[in-house]
Order: C-alpha cells, then sequence, then structure tokens
C-alpha cells in the first residue's frame, strides 16, 4: 500500500480513534481541532497538529471531516480558507453527519475549486471507531470511492449507495432506526421492571429471539446497568433526528414514527440528559414512571 497524505479536521470522541487508526495503518497525517488539546494525542504517533485547518490540508491528498455538524463543516470549508488552501484534485471526505442537501451544496462548491468530494458518515460509534468496524455509508463518484479505499479499510466496511447526498441519506436512516429502537428497548425494559421482572434477565431472555439486536445486547447492558456514560451522546441522536424529519419534509416524505421520538429525545434534551449516552432515553422513560 503506498502511504497517503492525509489530514483529518476534528478529534474528537470519534475522529481521535479514527486518526490513530489511519495513522497506524502508516498514512502520514496532519491534525486540526477547534480545542488543540484534543488533537495532541496524535503528537506521540508521529502526527503534526496544526493551529488552523488551511494549515492541516496545504499538503494533503485526502482531508477527513469529522466535524460536529453542516453549518461547522461549511463553515470551516469556506469561512475559514480551508477549501481554497487545499490542493487541486485533492479529495475531501466528510464523515460528519450532515443534511444530505448541506452535502450536495458542499459537493458543488467544491467541485467549482477543482476539488472531489465524498460524502461518508459512520455507525458504530467510539467503540466501532476504535476497533475498525465501523459501517461507512458513501455518497459520490465510484471513481472517489475506489480512490478513498486506503482510507476506508483501517476504519471499517464503507459501501457505496449513491451520488452525492446519498450516504447522508443511509446515515439518517440508520439514526432513524437506532433511535427508535433504543426507545423501544428502554420503554419495553422499564414496562418489564414496573410489573416485577429483573431487567437485566429480561435482556438476557430475549437474546437469540427474533427481537434481539446490537442494540438490545448493548444499549439494554447500558440501561441495566445505569451506566450511561457518553459514546453517542443524546443530543446528537436529536440532532439525528431532527435532520432526518427537515430531509422527510424537503421531499415530501411523511415519518410519523420518527416524528414520534424526535418528541421524546427532545424532552429528555429539556431534561437536562443531552449529555448523557443516548441510551440514557431510558431515564426520561424511567422519571415519567416514577421508577429508578
Amino acid at each position: 500500500m503506498t502511504p497517503l497524505r492525509i489530514a483529518v479536521l476534528g478529534t474528537g470522541l470519534m475522529g481521535l480513534p479514527m486518526a490513530r487508526r489511519l495513522r497506524a495503518a502508516g498514512h502520514p497525517l496532519q491534525a486540526w481541532n477547534r480545542t488543540r488539546a484534543k488533537a495532541e494525542p496524535l503528537l506521540a504517533l508521529g502526527a503534526t497538529v496544526h493551529p488552523t485547518p488551511a494549515e492541516a490540508v496545504q499538503d494533503a491528498q485526502i482531508v477527513i471531516s469529522m466535524l460536529e455538524n453542516g453549518p461547522v463543516v461549511g463553515q470551516v470549508l469556506f469561512d475559514m480558507g480551508t477549501a481554497s488552501a487545499m490542493r487541486k484534485g485533492a479529495l475531501f471526505i466528510d464523515m460528519a453527519s450532515i443534511q444530505p442537501g448541506e452535502a450536495r451544496d458542499h459537493a458543488a462548491r467544491l467541485a467549482g475549486l477543482g476539488l472531489d468530494h465524498l460524502d461518508a458518515p459512520v455507525s458504530g460509534g467510539t467503540v466501532g471507531a476504535e476497533a475498525g468496524q465501523l459501517a461507512i455509508m458513501v455518497g459520490g463518484n465510484a471513481e472517489d470511492f475506489r480512490r478513498a479505499q486506503p482510507v476506508f479499510a483501517p476504519l471499517g466496511r464503507a459501501t457505496h449507495v449513491g451520488p452525492h447526498g446519498a450516504g447522508q441519506l443511509a446515515k439518517l436512516a440508520n439514526q432513524m432506526i437506532v433511535g427508535i429502537t433504543i426507545g423501544a428497548v428502554a420503554e419495553a425494559l422499564l414496562f418489564a421492571a414496573k410489573g416485577g421482572a429483573d431487567m437485566a434477565l429480561v435482556c438476557q431472555a430475549i437474546q437469540g429471539g427474533f427481537a434481539d439486536s446490537r442494540i438490545l445486547q448493548l444499549h439494554g447492558q447500558r440501561m441495566a446497568e445505569r451506566d450511561f456514560t457518553p459514546h453517542g451522546r443524546l443530543v446528537v441522536q436529536l440532532k439525528d433526528l431532527r435532520n432526518a424529519l427537515a430531509t422527510a419534509k424537503e421531499t415530501g416524505f411523511d415519518a410519523p414514527i420518527t416524528t414520534m421520538f424526535e418528541t421524546l429525545y427532545a424532552q429528555g434534551v429539556a431534561h437536562g440528559l443531552g449529555e448523557l449516552d443516548h441510551s440514557g432515553i431510558f431515564v426520561e422513560l424511567a422519571n415519567r414512571n416514577a421508577m429508578r
């Protein structure tokens, strides 16, 4: 494998372990994060940390973004001079979760500057990022997807799902399923506990049956143990559901189930639970039922 010069913009909960894996795969790495201290662990691995994103991308063949949301991606790209600092022909891979329309807009604006674009949001949380087992949903040109394979390989399993914006549509579909299923698991376990069943044993009993899932196994255990240390924050889950509903409105799609769960997560955030793991929606439902 020929090493690629890679810049990573955004080294938070997800970006940092992803950057570590890219460096471990032998790629020279430049990094930037708004809070520099969050990027500094990469220094020990031989990466270079830059004070601005424009400096980080200057010599990069591939630039990876793992930023907070679409407006922040746009700000970093176009308001902070990052896109204009990139080499002509460089590939920008946006692995943040943003709205499909934003991804298409960014792709068009970058193309006008002679730059290529893929939207490639991920699923799998910090556990998947650390293990290199992320599900990567990619929108853009097939040629750029092939070009990005050495980047995707250390991070997980990448699937090209369609043109620009399609990766974000797949991620929104993923987050609809995740958010709704976490809520269903929380409600079902609390329902069983209210009647006197042992929540942890109910999780065990269900596993292997038709209702089994990674969410039941992982988040069900967190709920039984009341461990809501954030791996994926509840406030981020709410953002994803709202992005899904905004896109549904644009396309004239009726999404009543997602609408119900957006309300539930919004109430959890309003009650101070936003920084908990998204399985912390359990707390909102427990409080409604006067359960600890």
